[in-house]
């Protein structure tokens, strides 16, 4: 699953993307990692580990855009892929850790 967000790198507008990447190891348990994209960049500019909780990954992702002077527009979120309904409840729940400050 993929978001596309506009926003600001140190003052430069620009477009984000962040591509949700969901592995089921288990019937019981699901794995999670994060690529965060500046710009029109097919490649990740920043990738998480591998965790067990989405909102481990979405915390990596705040202070990565924090270290960075990165800065997201809530209101231009774009979902550009097909979605696991689940993984998109789990992500909307979590998503505020984005836009703490």
């Amino acid at each position: 699953m993929t978001l596309q967000y506009q926003g600001q790198q140190n003052g430069i507008p620009t477009k984000f993307s962040i591509r949700i990447i969901g592995n089921n190891i288990s019937k019981t348990s699901s794995n999670f990692q994060m690529d965060f994209l500046i710009g029109d960049k097919q490649l990740p500019t920043y990738k998480t580990a591998i965790h067990k909780r989405l909102s481990n990954c979405l915390k990596e992702i705040y202070l990565f855009m924090k270290h960075n002077h990165i800065t997201l527009d809530a209101s231009s979120e774009k979902v550009a892929t097909k979605i696991v309904p689940y993984n998109l409840a789990l992500y909307n729940y979590h998503k505020p850790v984005l836009f703490l400050g």
